[in-house]
């Protein structure tokens, strides 16, 4: 009797999330995978996450879909012995699942083995939604966009990742399988039917291209990666320089369309709305000149010790946060209102809120009070530089204790930022400008910016959030002011 093949079982890729969403698989049925290779990337409710595979051997059956959000415990994946060759795929019938198109596991079947990153607590079947420009009449062609949470550190910024293409057939625009034959019969009124290979299906999608306008060149009239990307240039208007972010691409033709709300965006949703109705928000402004901060930056960035580090004015400021935070701990404290009490801590987890096409994402820098400017200055970079590949895992995004968003690289000169979920305040940076300013009884040209911070109310008075946004300002106006602190 041939045994089962063993399936990969979504787990919990962290932060007790429930479901995620198969964004993209990295191997096909007949490749052969070691274990920890990774296998699939699928975007939970905070980040992007890549799995690696707790088996080895060969990929026997792709269990689900693309696009296809599941929960945690479905069966995603079959793997089995290296020398047995992969059992043939066969077409899931219209009204089953996706998670059920795998080998059904047979009675007495062992525990499924923990995963690397954990494993989910039960199975549940997939929860397919809609597919734009599927068979139904009145749906638009193309899926929302899929970004890779390549936001600027600062918001904005967004970069598409290279979609490498696989040697896999290519697939009908209107079909709901990945089978390499087109559907038979004809299509509906308004739907055309297009051959197109996945990777080039996902690029047209991450681009907001609609396939049944583009002209195909590829064989037998394949839509191939070139004619999306001419396609995508032609019609739509060159990208804004970093660090502006990625807007909801034009669609031309149409006047509206829609977006799922979902993954990052949705969470990010949720916890706003909690933040803002729970919180009794404060916010205060100051407008600083910081001339001296500026030329300070132009020093570090010509310091050898600093020769390849990125050096930015928020680097100051957030050494100016953690330092103003010893005088006003409550600032770095959060409201448990279920224990009834205030917990202060003696650290500072500083978080930098990243706008990305995904949503809003606050990856924080652990323990930054202990760190010498040029390590804060690294520890920032690299949490910069994993924001923008959309590698931001759900533990870096946890245990946050102060927050800055960066509103400045957008021209914005000051806000009123809504408190990340879980800490006490937040402070806004916004754009140094060159202005007039009375400086030693003289009008004279000087760098200015304005600060503006949020405090929740219960645990930071007035008086409190006066003292410390006005420390932070005096280091800003002149950094050897630190030294006091």
């Amino acid at each position: 009797r041939q045994q089962p093949m063993p399936e990969y079982k979504l787990p919990d890729p962290g932060e007790g999330l429930t479901e995620a969403e198969i964004v993209s698989w990295k191997v096909k049925v007949g490749d052969t995978v070691k274990i920890n290779d990774v296998v699939v990337e699928v975007e939970t409710a905070k980040s992007l996450v890549e799995l690696p595979s707790p088996f080895a051997g060969t990929v026997t059956a792709i269990l689900v879909e693309e696009g296809e959000t599941v929960e945690v415990g479905t069966p995603i994946i079959a793997i089995g012995d290296a020398a047995e060759p992969p059992a043939p795929a066969e077409p899931a019938a219209p009204a089953e699942p996706a998670a059920k198109s795998g080998a059904e596991p047979s009675e007495g079947e062992e525990a499924p083995m923990k995963t690397l990153v954990g494993y989910g607590p039960r199975t549940a079947e997939a929860k397919r939604r809609p597919r734009k420009g599927s068979v139904t009449p009145s749906s638009e062609a193309g899926a929302a966009t899929q970004m890779q949470v390549q936001g600027a550190f600062s918001p904005g910024g967004a970069q598409s990742q290279a979609v490498v293409e696989a040697d896999e057939p290519a697939v009908p625009a209107h079909s709901a399988r990945s089978g390499s034959e087109p559907a038979s019969g004809s299509s509906p009124e308004g739907n055309v039917q297009v051959l197109a290979k996945p990777p080039v299906r996902k690029l047209a999608k991450d681009l907001g291209v609609d396939l049944r306008q583009v002209t195909p060149t590829g064989p037998n009239g394949t839509v191939t990666r070139a004619d999306v990307e001419g396609f995508g240039s032609a019609a739509e208007p060159a990208p804004e320089a970093e660090p502006a972010p990625a807007a909801a691409p034009a669609r031309a033709g149409e006047r509206e369309w829609r977006e799922p709300i979902k993954g990052v965006r949705k969470m990010m949703g949720q916890s706003m709305v909690q933040s803002a109705f729970t919180a009794p928000h404060v916010t205060e402004w100051v407008t600083v000149d910081v001339t001296k901060t500026m030329k300070y930056v132009e020093k570090l960035r010509s310091h050898r010790d600093f020769r390849d580090v990125k050096v930015s004015p928020l680097l100051v400021l957030a050494r100016a946060c953690i330092l103003a935070a010893r005088r006003t701990p409550e600032v770095n404290a959060t409201w448990d209102d279920a224990a009834g009490e205030v917990v202060f801590k003696n650290y500072v987890n500083l978080g930098i809120a990243a706008a990305t096409p995904r949503g809003l994402v606050v990856p924080n820098v652990k323990d930054a009070d202990q760190m010498s400017m040029v390590e804060l200055a690294k520890a920032i970079n690299a949490l910069a530089a994993t924001a923008r590949e959309g590698r931001t895992q759900p533990s870096a995004m946890s245990g946050g204790s102060f927050t800055i968003t960066n509103v400045g690289v957008f021209g914005v000169d000051a806000g009123t930022p809504i408190i990340n979920p879980g800490e006490s305040a937040i402070m806004a940076f916004g754009a140094v400008r060159k202005q007039p300013w009375v400086h030693k009884d003289r009008i004279k040209v000087r760098s200015v910016t304005t600060l503006a911070l949020s405090f929740d109310h219960r645990l930071v008075d007035g008086e409190k959030g006066s003292r410390f946004l006005a420390d932070v300002a005096a280091i800003l106006e002149d950094p050897a002011n630190a030294l006091m602190f």
